[in-house]
């Protein structure tokens, strides 16, 4: 049996082929939109540690992949293996460009690079382990992600400051033994955890 044929007419170009060759490449092109292809491959298997797991040669604990939003990457959330204090979030009674919710790398460098002193977020960024020297102050939603996933690598009765500002009074905190989410004074000394990235 002769396969049906479709002919395509383009200005002066005609492409003829059969319709099941039509249909395979136009069903290609669709889920090819819905299901982009992965910028970075896969991380091998086994190469990811449990939940809470010190990640060896990452600098913390694994706190599970976060979905990158408006087309960046996914990525891993590490986070520092321990707390580096309690400190204010700085720069009370001043509006701040670190409004993120979900991207606690942005916020940190406007807050390091802001003229106003931002104790919680200069310490994350000086923060260093396993040789990685690209630790952040995380956002709200990043910090929550922690909560979610692994709230027993944090102190369990304590608020930790996230790098989202609420205004230019407050900014934005979770606690730990309930995972809910408040708006502290800028100037009281929170605990601070730092946060990295491991892309892939």
């Amino acid at each position: 049996m002769k396969p049906e044929m479709i002919t395509l007419k383009a200005g002066q170009a005609t492409i003829k082929m059969p319709a099941t060759a039509l249909a395979q490449l136009a069903l290609a092109s669709v889920f090819g939109q819905l299901v982009p292809q992965q910028s970075a491959p896969a991380l091998p298997a086994g190469a990811v540690p449990a939940l809470g797991a010190y990640w060896p040669g990452q600098g913390g604990v694994n706190a599970g992949l976060m979905r990158g939003l408006d087309g960046a990457r996914d990525y891993y959330l590490i986070v520092a293996a321990a707390d580096i204090g309690d400190h204010a979030w700085g720069g009370y009674r001043e509006e701040s460009k670190a409004t993120s919710k979900s991207d606690g790398k942005a916020n940190t460098e406007w807050l390091c690079n802001e003229e106003t002193q931002h104790p919680a977020a200069n310490t994350c960024a000086e923060y260093k382990a396993d040789g990685n020297h690209d630790f952040y102050l995380p956002a709200a939603a990043e910090l929550y992600h922690c909560w979610v996933n692994c709230p027993e690598v944090f102190t369990q009765d304590r608020y930790y400051w996230s790098s989202s500002q609420r205004s230019a009074y407050l900014a934005f905190s979770v606690v730990f033994d309930d995972g809910s989410q408040l708006s502290c004074d800028k100037d009281n000394e929170l605990r601070v955890r730092p946060v990295r990235r491991l892309f892939i």
